[in-house]
């Protein structure tokens, strides 16, 4: 356990289903080690379903709040995990577009794995942005105006004002979570 977050909050978005397992339970877990406090605001509050390998159920998580009831002006970073459908969810829901651009605007940092960068599309922030994500959303980013996309296990982009921070799949989690701590560290 470190404590060189103290004093600093972070929100993970998700839908209520369709996320993937350990992209959002890793990165609590490791947050709160670096004594962070992180919140997890979800489509309509209550209880999530996580997805093992999207196609398997797995834990339900309580979250925290509504994505509607938070405000990034509250917080120091933004993450959103994976799963096809928590991704596809996020990137139609208005509260999720707003917060993710609260965050850009005031140039927060964003970290999103998986399928998760498929929301930034919909908020229309990646534009110029270096990225990596699932191989399957790689056309979807280019198509939106992404600057590259780059297989790697994180990839760190400090453009346009703001930072964002992508990994590919829950194999990628060690190295997403150590580059949003170190970022929201400063």
């Amino acid at each position: 356990m470190s404590s060189h977050l103290t004093g600093k909050k972070i929100l993970v978005i998700t839908s209520n289903t369709g996320i993937e397992r350990d992209e959002l339970l890793k990165p609590l877990e490791a947050l709160r080690g670096h004594g962070a406090t992180v919140t997890h605001a979800s489509s309509k509050g209550g209880t999530t379903q996580t997805f093992v390998g999207d196609t398997e159920k797995d834990k339900t998580v309580e979250s925290d709040a509504k994505l509607s009831e938070v405000s990034g002006a509250d917080f120091d970073a933004l993450v959103i995990p994976g799963g096809t459908v928590n991704a596809d969810t996020l990137r139609q829901d208005t509260a999720a577009q707003t917060l993710i651009n609260e965050f850009v605007k005031a140039g927060k940092t964003v970290a999103a794995i998986c399928h998760g960068p498929w929301a930034l599309i919909d908020a229309g922030v990646i534009k110029g942005k270096t990225l990596t994500s699932y191989k399957s959303v790689r056309i979807d980013l280019e198509n939106a105006g992404a600057a590259g996309w780059v297989d790697t296990e994180v990839k760190e982009c400090k453009a346009n004002g703001w930072t964002l921070i992508t990994s590919r799949t829950p194999d990628d989690l060690p190295a997403f979570n150590e580059a949003i701590a170190k970022a929201v560290a400063g």
